[in-house]
């Protein structure tokens, strides 16, 4: 026997002792009916059935495409940044904005914390390579204003360096703006009850533990310190030519339909959807011998037919 045979064999045996699980399983938890009892849940809690909400998302989603399309076609280049507490819905929103788009055109930007060379550099520094190109748009999961938030409360800057930030950030994204940068900043607002409900979701829910970060444990205990800093920012930063808009995120069904339907009245934009295509008829295998399929590993049938 060769070594790949017994390689594949050896595959196949261990596979055997976990069996897939039974066909009723599996397609249970896969996209099957709605169930009815959960769908009148959903729409208690967020005044919008499943059924509802998933048909007006799959709308805004169609026309993100669209959006997409023109930014490409015309050589915008938009900036949008996601900022708000802990557990706010930031992360679902981008989600929900770059299911269907070209991760070429539209790519997120989350930064991880700066590194010692990086602290010694100008506080934008770190953020101007991951501006867009033309026919790029940029979602910025937080953004350099980390320096107004989380470094401020927690005491990651010097109080000067802060005070800079705030003359600084104004003139930084006027510049961008005349720079013919679309920029457009968001705030997720939650309530302290509902964060609270969703840091608990967190402990409890082991795929989403991960989530919950020694920064999120502080946030929660320096509530009032977070709310002050907010309101120092938005007096500093909510300026004419780049204004935050606030997006209510109690509900995050209703937070990413409005998030989404803003965002698109944001660029006025034309359905550039190609008229539809004639495939041509696929090349003959005249002369072609496929090799054997035993000459190949395959993954095993975890779920059959």
């Amino acid at each position: 026997m060769s070594n790949k045979s017994a390689t594949r064999k050896d595959t196949k045996s261990k596979s055997a002792t976990r069996p897939p699980p039974k066909k009723e399983e599996w397609v249970a938890a896969g996209e099957g009916d709605v169930d009815e009892a959960k769908d009148k849940k959903d729409k208690k809690k967020s005044g919008l059935s499943k059924k509802v909400y998933e048909k007006e998302l799959f709308e805004l989603q169609l026309e993100l495409v669209k959006l997409q399309e023109w930014i490409k076609h015309k050589g915008l280049k938009v900036v949008v940044v996601f900022e708000g507490r802990d557990a706010a819905g930031k992360g679902g929103v981008i989600k929900r904005i770059t299911q269907h788009l070209n991760s070429r055109i539209c790519r997120v930007v989350a930064l991880p914390a700066p590194t010692e060379r990086e602290q010694t550099q100008w506080y934008f520094q770190r953020y101007v390579p991951h501006l867009p190109a033309a026919g790029e748009m940029v979602l910025l999961d937080r953004s350099w204003y980390n320096r107004a938030g989380v470094e401020r409360v927690m005491g990651f800057c010097t109080d000067d360096e802060y005070q800079e930030f705030m003359r600084s950030c104004p003139e930084f994204e006027r510049m961008l703006v005349r720079s013919g940068i679309i920029l457009i900043k968001y705030w997720f607002s939650v309530s302290d009850e509902e964060q609270e409900k969703r840091f608990q979701s967190r402990l409890v829910e082991s795929h989403k533990r991960w989530k919950l970060s020694p920064m999120d444990l502080q946030s929660r205990a320096k509530w009032l310190e977070y709310s002050r800093a907010k309101d120092d920012m938005f007096a500093h930063t909510d300026i004419k030519q780049a204004p935050w808009y606030v997006v209510r995120s109690d509900n995050k069904k209703r937070a990413r339909l409005n998030c989404i339907r803003h965002l698109l009245t944001m660029i006025p934009y034309e359905d550039l959807t190609p008229e539809p295509i004639e495939l041509p008829k696929r090349q003959p295998g005249e002369g072609y011998v496929r090799p054997p399929m035993s000459d190949q590993t395959f993954v095993p049938e975890y779920y059959p037919d």
